[in-house]
């Protein structure tokens, strides 16, 4: 092993592995080092078909390349970064250890080896990497440096994660119409303006919130050269006239959601809101309008991770679709709101109103074409479940994805590594994508009330 000081060790848990199977080109030049433990737990779940098997299977191929290409395995395999893998064969003594932690656990097993590694390398810096809250306070009361995983984060701060609108403040608005050029446009006012290099310039598709006694929503429709932005006025879905199936959006961001969500133009919508913002209703009331009324759709899809929030009950019995009904709660009550007495059977609503209801286990190989296509809890997906449902997107096709990152039951996933973080900020500017972060709670006061101080 190269001794050089620069080069620290890294020491994988197996769910670094599981979490990430391109985990192994993120430690650039340094060693990264397998316990033979990892590959004996990667053994126990690579079967299946689960997104934990398939990742398994992945890593293991990697596992395979590397070590088919590696000349002395004693010396290390070559890494993508220009740093070495070793496979740690030899079963540390547990000695080292507390008496309650030398019987059983892996996790345990792991924690003796890099003890015993940074017992062998004191020039070095010997880091355990473990997605496991639990192992790493123990490893760091055992005296070692510990680390999550973070090369799967998608942003690094929230904060930065487009919202899909801006507030200008009256001078700032000022400023602009120094140098404004105002088009003719059948739909209302069509501003060209200069943005400041001050501000952020906004996103194809967001919004921008004009200053004055009433609030006037602008929607960004091109960004030129020479900070030239288009902004052109947005359809009010606020007015009773303009309701969708009855659905009249409550407040600035439902109208934002309403705008996006009404344009054929779009692929892809992405809707970020707490609890009882409105993000089922509005995407049900807007795909209902263009399937049935308007033809543009030739069904509704709707599908979401299936992770329970508390203990889990079991297996369910039935088909498919009858499995998935307990999942779906949040569709079938608000196809109630929309439908009123004529939702009296979920199955009779589903089949008259061209409403399906899929698992995303069975996504891949499929292809969805004419379909407005629902991805309900989406923050509870991985960006590789993410990627996959998004490329089965066929033709005429749109894609609405809900969540809230308030709300993650997926082991491992955080608001900086999901697949709801990574789509919009993949996203966000895309002349065929558009998103809105819904901040009002609708559901009732209540409801609203309990986001705030629960």
């Amino acid at each position: 092993m190269n001794n050089a000081v620069e080069r620290k060790i890294y020491i994988l848990d197996t769910n670094v592995l599981i979490h990430d199977p391109n985990a192994l080109t993120h430690f650039d030049e340094h060693d990264v080092i397998l316990p033979i433990v990892v590959l004996e737990e990667m053994d126990q779940v690579k079967k299946g078909m689960d997104e934990l098997a398939r990742n398994v299977r992945e890593a293991s191929r990697q596992l395979e390349e590397l070590s088919d290409s590696c000349e002395d395995m004693a010396k290390g395999c070559a890494l993508p970064g220009g740093g070495r893998l070793f496979f740690e064969l030899n079963q540390h003594s547990t000695e080292n250890l507390p008496e309650a932690m030398i019987q059983g656990l892996a996790d345990n097993k792991i924690i003796a080896v890099a003890l015993a590694l940074q017992g062998e390398h004191k020039g070095r810096q010997v880091i355990l990497v473990s997605k496991d809250i639990n192992m790493r306070i123990k490893a760091r009361a055992l005296g070692l440096t510990t680390e999550d995983y973070r090369s799967d984060r998608v942003v690094t701060d929230l904060s930065i994660l487009p919202s899909g609108k801006i507030r200008l403040d009256e001078a700032a608005w000022q400023a602009m119409g120094n140098d404004m050029q105002v088009l003719e446009h059948d739909h209302g006012n069509h501003f060209v303006v200069t943005w400041p290099e001050a501000l952020a310039l906004p996103f194809i598709n967001s919004f921008v919130l004009l200053p004055g006694e009433r609030e006037i929503v602008m929607r960004c429709s091109e960004v030129a050269q020479g900070r030239r932005v288009h902004l052109q006025d947005a359809v009010s879905f606020r007015q009773e006239r303009n309701a969708i199936w009855g659905i009249q959006a409550r407040n600035t961001e439902q109208n934002m959601a309403m705008n996006l969500l009404m344009d054929a133009n779009l692929d892809l919508v992405a809707m970020l809101g707490l609890a009882g913002s409105g993000k089922t209703l509005l995407a049900l009331a807007a795909g209902l309008h263009q399937t049935l009324d308007m033809g543009l759709y030739d069904k509704i899809l709707v599908t979401r991770a299936t992770v329970p929030m508390g203990q889990d009950i079991g297996f369910l019995p039935g088909t498919e679709r009858e499995k998935l009904e307990p999942w779906m709660g949040a569709i079938t009550d608000n196809l109630s709101i929309l439908l009123g007495d004529e939702a009296s059977n979920i199955a009779d609503i589903l089949g008259q109103n061209r409403i399906e209801i899929a698992a995303l286990s069975f996504a891949r190989g499929r292809t969805f074409t004419k379909t407005w296509l629902i991805v309900d809890e989406a923050q509870n997906m991985t960006p590789h479940q993410m990627k996959t449902i998004v490329t089965r997107m066929g033709e005429d096709s749109k894609i609405i994805i809900l969540g809230n990152n308030a709300q993650i039951d997926t082991p491992y996933l955080t608001p900086y590594t999901n697949g709801l973080t990574r789509v919009v900020s993949s996203f966000a500017g895309w002349e065929h994508a558009g998103h809105i972060a819904l901040k009002a709670g609708e559901r009732s006061r209540l409801a609203s009330r309990a986001v705030e101080v629960l």
